[in-house]
């Protein structure tokens, strides 16, 4: 019997076709303006500034997205690490992760999806059966497990997971003692990352120790906003700790990608959140939205992407679009 880490790297690598036409402009799919506004500036904070959740005054300095120039020429990139972020819960991070990630897996990139969520959603919307597993990732945080041990295949080609459980509730409090805390998972992923062109980091919906460990280990910051006002309460505060982390922990990281969920095209209020987001973020707001429909939230529960449950839905062809947008950068 193979281990799992054969199981990864025996399987032929497929090349991704790169003579895709343009991303089609049809479904739920937003328009970007001609002009779009500066990026926003910020002063990086100073180091050792805290990683822990606060309240930022009224007139706190925008925070920067990322290392000074534009944002980040994803083609020259084989090997990206992103982590799928956002402190507000219900903002569509695992639906992102594990659509997304099944989409690029479709294109033909080997993808990994870590999930890093004590819910375990991602893990189970990938038809994984979290009470049939030996090893977690929390026993790759917490107890030094290799990775490779952990990985699992789906049911899509080249789409493999590493599941989570129940278990990982408690890690944010097991790791508050443990050594380099914050760098766990970086160091558990250095082994895999070579054999996996994306590997995609579903975080939980908090900025605790969990989250800190994604942020470190990854070279980007995929965020996904809610196409309604209350999803961009608390935007503000996750850039803030994205910063502090690049400050003192990852000086690599970026936003890269920020993606529109949830866009319902009958309300007024989709539009105006989607035009805020882009008028203060500019081109790393992803041109494809996503758009709010009943086959996206009914896959799951067949422990199914969206693209293999209902393959011909508004739901599927939004991720599959996005797919391409993310991988070949938003020409």
């Amino acid at each position: 019997m193979t281990s799992p880490r054969q199981r990864v790297s025996e399987e032929p690598v497929v090349q991704p076709d790169h003579t895709d036409g343009p991303v089609a402009m049809t479904g739920g799919v937003v328009p970007t303006p001609a002009t779009q506004p500066p990026e926003p500036n910020g002063a990086p904070l100073g180091e050792g500034a805290p990683l822990a959740d606060e309240q930022a005054g009224p007139n706190a300095p925008t925070p920067d997205l990322g290392p000074p120039g534009s944002a980040p020429t994803f083609s020259s990139r084989s090997h990206r690490v992103l982590a799928i972020a956002n402190q507000k819960g219900g903002v569509g991070k695992t639906t992102t992760a594990v659509n997304l990630g099944a989409a690029l897996a479709e294109l033909g990139y080997r993808v990994l999806v870590v999930d890093l969520d004590p819910q375990g959603n991602a893990t189970t919307g990938l038809g994984v059966n979290a009470r049939n597993l030996d090893t977690s990732v929390y026993d790759v945080i917490l107890h030094d497990v290799p990775i490779e041990d952990c990985i699992e295949p789906t049911s899509l080609r080249n789409l493999f997971l590493v599941p989570a459980t129940i278990d990982l509730a408690g890690a944010e409090i097991e790791l508050v003692p443990a050594f380099s805390r914050e760098l766990r998972l970086k160091r558990a992923l250095a082994s895999v990352t070579e054999d996996f062109d994306y590997v995609l980091i579903d975080c939980p919906p908090s900025l605790g120790l969990l989250t800190v460990n994604a942020l470190a280990a990854a070279g980007e910051v995929a965020v996904p906003i809610q196409c309604e006002y209350y999803a961009l309460e608390g935007l503000g505060q996750l850039l803030r700790n994205i910063e502090r982390v690049r400050a003192n922990l990852n000086p690599g990281l970026s936003v890269s990608t920020i993606i529109m969920t949830m866009y319902d095209a009958r309300t007024r209020l989709a539009e105006q959140v989607v035009e805020e987001v882009r008028n203060h973020f500019g081109d790393r707001v992803c041109r494809n939205v996503v758009p709010r429909t009943v086959r996206i939230s009914e896959a799951p529960s067949f422990g199914q992407p969206v693209i293999l449950f209902d393959p011909t839905s508004r739901g599927a062809t939004a991720y599959r679009e996005l797919a391409r947008e993310v991988s070949r950068g938003k020409a």
